[in-house]
C-alpha cells in the first residue's frame, strides 16, 4: 500500500565534496533500513551518493528529473519519473517526501528549503544552509549534527 511506507525527500547539490559524499550516503543508508522511501531529484553529487546508500541497504529509491530523459538519472535509482520542467521540478520532489533532509547543496537546494516549508513539511539541515533570520531558526526548519539524527528525526 503506497500510503504504508513514508518517503523521505533528500536533497543536495548535484555536485559534492567527499566529506558531503559519506553523509548523503549514510543518509540514504539510514533511509532504506528504517523502511522508508528515498525521493530526490535523480541526478548526481548528494542525490546520487544517498541512492547509493539507499540501494545498498535495500531501499527504493525514486528520482523526479528535470528532464525528458530517464537516463539523465543516476545509475542507483528504481524509478525516474521525466518532468521536462527542469527546476521547477523541485516542489514535486519537496511535496512527495514525509520529511526533507538537505546535506550540503547549492541554490536549488536552498530553494527547495523554501518549498519545502512553504509546503509545511519538516526540514533537517545536516552540513547544510544557515536559514536563521535575526539569529532565529525559522519553525520547522531543525539543524542536525549526524546522518543518524536527521533519519531518526525525519521518520518520527
Amino acid at each position: 500500500m503506497v500510503m504504508s511506507r513514508k518517503y523521505i525527500s533528500v536533497i543536495g547539490g548535484s555536485q559534492c565534496d567527499e566529506g558531503i559524499a559519506t553523509l548523503a550516503e549514510e543518509v540514504g543508508r539510514l533511509v532504506a533500513a528504517g523502511g522508508a522511501v528515498l525521493v530526490c531529484g535523480g541526478g548526481g553529487g548528494v542525490m546520487e551518493h544517498a541512492c547509493r546508500g539507499a540501494r545498498q541497504a535495500g531501499g527504493v529509491t525514486i528520482g523526479i528529473l528535470p528532464g525528458d530523459d530517464r537516463a539523465e538519472g543516476n545509475p542507483f535509482l528504481d524509478y525516474a519519473i521525466c518532468t521536462g520542467i527542469g527546476h521547477a521540478r523541485n516542489l514535486a520532489v519537496v511535496s512527495s517526501g514525509d520529511a526533507v533532509i538537505a546535506v550540503g547543496g547549492s541554490f536549488g537546494t536552498l530553494s527547495e528549503i523554501g518549498l519545502a516549508r512553504i509546503r509545511s513539511r519538516p526540514v533537517f539541515l545536516l552540513s547544510s544552509w544557515d536559514v536563521s533570520r535575526n539569529g532565529n531558526i525559522p519553525e520547522g526548519i531543525i539543524p542536525v549534527s549526524s546522518p543518524a539524527e536527521a533519519v531518526r528525526l525525519a521518520l518520527a
